[in-house]
């Protein structure tokens, strides 16, 4: 479980191919900290560390992540945001984030509004997420409120800490990001949707 409040950003060092899967070793200044088999969040897809070697650790992403997220278009020296599993008893001080990418969205509009930025995506809705105004969404791990929710699109705020301490500083038109929506949302959507046979 995480809560959408990134704590690190990670550069990817390698990139090995194995089979279907995708070993990445990332460097980070919470590297220290972490242990073998711990969950980490990378970019929302929560992966477990399968090596530590210094100031660098590996996770390995199977087919199923590879063909649900982001993940598989990184490339060495790309920067990924990074959260930890929440502690028990912890503020939740985002939103109840499972580490589960329901899909990935494409950023179609990025615009300057007089000390922070609104970020627009475009996602499939044959998966039938949806979103809500004022509603939780979680892009790349970060949890983030909806603002002009459309049936194919959405769009988010951003303040400058958001912006300088996460990977959307990286953004353009054309940026591929991986969406958790909130859970609260899909179970709702499934029981009506249950309703309806």
């Amino acid at each position: 479980m995480f809560t959408g409040i990134i704590e690190d950003i990670g550069t990817i060092s390698n990139l090995k191919t194995e089979l279907d899967n995708l070993h990445i070793t990332l460097t980070s200044t919470i590297t220290h900290e972490l242990k073998i088999d711990q969950s980490v969040a990378h970019n929302g897809v929560c992966l477990t560390v399968v090596d530590i070697n210094d100031k660098e650790y590996t996770v390995t992403a199977i087919k199923e992540t590879l063909n649900k997220t982001n993940l598989g278009t990184l490339k060495i020296g790309n920067q990924v945001n990074l959260e930890r599993a929440m502690k028990l008893g912890d503020r939740l001080d985002g939103h109840i984030v499972q580490g589960h990418v329901d899909q990935t969205a494409i950023c179609t509009n990025i615009e300057e509004a007089n000390g922070s930025w609104i970020f627009t995506f475009n996602y499939n809705t044959s998966l039938n997420n949806i979103t809500i105004e004022k509603g939780s969404i979680t892009i790349n791990g970060t949890s983030l409120t909806v603002v002009n929710s459309k049936k194919d699109s959405f769009s988010v705020a951003i303040i400058p800490y958001t912006y300088n301490n996460t990977n959307f500083k990286t953004f353009k038109e054309g940026t591929i990001v991986n969406l958790e929506f909130d859970v609260l949302g899909k179970y709702v959507s499934k029981l009506l949707e249950l309703q309806n046979i």
